[in-house]
């Protein structure tokens, strides 16, 4: 399945989630492709570490899948505030991206794309971003040692150019543009880190720069989130330059769609977002299903249970 959800989100409401990587079905690829292999990726670790647009899935296949599903939807009576271009990858990846979000363009729904932003220096990726109607863009450091220890970006990529990539493409987008930065303990909770943050976002002037805080289950056990003394200092810090500040904090509650199938609405879920025990309890519920097939998920490798901050999650396992 390449959609998922619709999910809630604490920034599009109820977002249908498009996985236009979905390595679940291009076997020959690697796990996950993505530029960044970032310490705290709710995805995991990537499995193939690279900038190379290529071709993953067919278009028009994607397509014809979301059409199926809205159609779906509305005879339930759900709502779809947002289209969401966001796979278990990096989007800007997949060459045909721009062919996609012309095509889901056409539902008269609001198209949004979550960007790390590593090749927003490339004018093809500025070019067909500039099509979707809300575009998110990953801010985690302006120091480039703290960005290689968070982001763990490919080799050749280079901090100041996607920084100056960001900044051309918010020159052109006609959209809503935000960022977003994760905030994780002795990695970027420095002070000075968030005092040149800010003076880059204030360039920027994105409509929301949102703080982001690791809530699900990380690729690497040491991300914690920060001290609270230190989330309330980074919003006043990037308050300083930037007119609207919000934190990304907390569950965005369970209101998961389903298609019927607990099993494929738990796979195209937990590729792209892990999903709590509670979630999972009511996700088997809307389908009349048992949490014995949920078990058996597990049993076979499908999914795996995660402890994070206390809560439990289901993460899909590749």
């Amino acid at each position: 399945m390449y959609t998922f959800g619709p999910i809630p989100s604490r920034r599009l409401k109820r977002s249908l989630g498009i996985n236009n990587l979905n390595n679940q079905t291009c076997r020959n690829l690697a796990a996950k492709t993505c530029s960044f292999s970032c310490v705290y990726c709710q995805a995991g670790r990537t499995g193939k570490l690279d900038v190379e647009r290529t071709s993953f899935v067919d278009t028009e296949v994607i397509l014809e899948e979301v059409e199926k599903r809205l159609t779906s939807l509305q005879k339930q009576g759900e709502t779809v505030d947002y289209l969401s271009v966001v796979p278990e990858g990096e989007p800007t990846i997949d060459i045909h991206l721009g062919r996609l979000l012309k095509g889901l363009k056409a539902y008269d729904i609001p198209v949004a794309v979550i960007t790390n932003s590593s090749l927003l220096w490339m004018d093809d990726v500025v070019e067909e971003l500039c099509v979707a109607d809300w575009v998110s863009v990953k801010v985690d450091s302006t120091r480039s040692p703290v960005w290689h220890a968070i982001n763990r970006p490919r080799r050749s990529l280079d901090l100041d150019v996607i920084l100056g990539g960001i900044l051309r493409f918010a020159s052109m987008f006609k959209g809503t543009l935000v960022s977003e930065t994760m905030v994780i303990r002795d990695l970027n909770d420095r002070m000075e880190d968030f005092v040149e943050l800010a003076e880059f976002l204030g360039s920027l002037e994105p409509s929301t720069a949102y703080i982001n805080l690791p809530t699900r289950p990380p690729a690497e056990s040491t991300v914690h989130p920060p001290e609270d003394s230190f989330i309330h200092d980074s919003w006043h810090i990037l308050r300083s330059r930037v007119n609207r500040v919000e934190y990304l904090q907390g569950s965005e509650g369970n209101a998961f769609s389903s298609t019927g199938d607990l099993r494929d609405d738990l796979l195209s879920i937990t590729a792209v977002h892990p999903m709590n025990r509670d979630a999972v309890e009511d996700l088997v519920r809307k389908t009349g299903s048992t949490w014995a097939q949920v078990e058996e998920l597990v049993s076979q490798g499908y999914l795996s249970r995660k402890e994070y901050e206390g809560d439990e999650f289901f993460v899909r396992r590749v």
